[in-house]
């Protein structure tokens, strides 16, 4: 034991002394281990009763969470089955109306058609009566040399200018639209009376022309005899033309117009290439002088004015019609900006349970995360109460 093992600053250290040393080191240690061991029992005592208090505090807080989790789940499958209710509503009128309104406009839209269709047929049926009279116009001309070959006598001449007129009006106008031989207040009758629309003024169409001039002056072989026939057939024109106008032209009752009938085209050529001044009389009394082709035309232009009095009172039928689609849509568009303003009123409610739904979820997450220590073998101080600084947390949490 009184061996030395090493000096130190010329202090011999021995074995025993060494030995000492050592024990008295471990002694110093095993009190430090000791209080170091009692502490921190005591701090584990210490946080043990903290994480108790905070267990039963989230148990509490779990609980009221739960509570408020089922009353808005309630809430939510109440106003889920009213606004289902509402949407079921709203889609069934929506559907309803716009059924009803598909189903009007179908029918306004078919009977558009169905009247187009029929205008387009008449149309088509109308002109092709006009290219079957244009070719059998064509065919009587090139069948034609003279008047005098066709027409020997007055009486003939007559009814052929009448029947030619006849055709064409019957052929181009409705039965209603016209009338032969009709008897005006003054007793006289002319060869044809056409009616216009919206007008009972009748226009008066004559078929009697004085042919026997025309025959004399295309017969005539000098130009004494050929001025002298001119003369003739001025006169005769200009006799024609003030007898119409006195029969026919009645203030009131007659168009501001009548027509004289010439049955044939190269007639009509030759009376406006060699009697222009008569002509421009008659326009000036307001007689019109008019061929085949032109009284075929202004028969034309007639059937036009009459399909346009048609499709004007078809028109208003129509727009009555818009209009009450117009009427129904915009009452539909205020239904809908309704529907829209409580659609956006249940959304926002929507939207509020949700935020709520979703703050619960997330405190339910924190809760879920938590990791909670076991304390079974952690000491247990009974009548210690605890710290300070504890209650006071626990007091700010409350």
């Amino acid at each position: 034991m009184s061996e030395i093992l090493f000096s130190i600053n010329d202090m011999n250290v021995t074995l025993g002394v060494f030995i000492a040393a050592l024990s008295g080191l471990g002694v110093l240690l095993l009190v430090g281990l000791l209080f170091a061991q009692s502490r921190q029992s005591r701090v584990r005592s210490l946080e043990a009763q903290e994480q108790s208090l905070r267990v039963e505090e989230l148990q509490q807080q779990l609980f009221e969470l739960l509570k408020a989790q089922s009353a808005t789940t309630g809430q939510v499958q109440f106003l889920a089955q009213g606004f289902g209710s509402k949407q079921e509503e709203l889609a069934r009128t929506v559907n309803e109306r716009l059924d009803a309104v598909t189903h009007r406009i179908g029918e306004n839209m078919t009977t558009a058609a169905q009247s187009t269709a029929e205008g387009l047929s008449k149309l088509h049926e109308r002109l092709a009566v006009v290219d079957a009279a244009q070719g059998r116009m064509a065919e009587l001309t090139s069948h034609m040399v003279t008047l005098k070959d066709v027409l020997a006598n007055k009486q003939a001449r007559g009814a052929f200018g009448q029947g030619r007129m006849e055709a064409i009006v019957a052929d181009g106008l409705h039965k209603d639209a016209y009338a032969f031989q009709y008897t005006l207040s003054t007793g006289k009758r002319p060869d044809c009376a056409i009616f216009l629309p919206g007008d009972e003024r009748p226009l008066a169409v004559d078929a009697k022309f004085p042919l026997e001039a025309v025959t004399a002056f295309r017969e005539a072989q000098t130009d004494d005899a050929r001025r002298v026939a001119l003369t003739r057939l001025k006169q005769d024109l200009n006799k024609h033309v003030s007898d119409i106008a006195e029969r026919y032209l009645i203030p009131g009752e007659t168009q501001d117009i009548a027509m004289m009938f010439v049955p044939s085209e190269s007639v009509y050529a030759e009376l406006h290439e060699f009697c222009d001044d008569a002509v421009q009389k008659a326009f000036r009394e307001r007689v019109i002088l008019v061929s085949p082709s032109l009284l075929m035309l202004a028969i034309q232009v007639v059937q036009a004015i009459v399909r346009d009095a048609q499709m004007r009172d078809q028109a208003e039928k129509i727009q009555v019609e818009v209009g009450k689609i117009v009427e129904d849509v915009v009452r539909l568009r205020e239904r809908a900006v309704k529907l829209q303003s409580h659609f956006a009123q249940t959304s926002d409610d929507v939207a509020a349970v949700l935020i709520s739904a979703d703050k619960v979820a997330r405190r339910g997450d924190k809760i879920v995360a938590l990791e909670f220590e076991d304390d079974s073998t952690a000491p247990k101080e009974t009548g210690t109460p605890a710290p300070v600084a504890l209650q006071l947390k626990l007091g700010g949490r409350d």
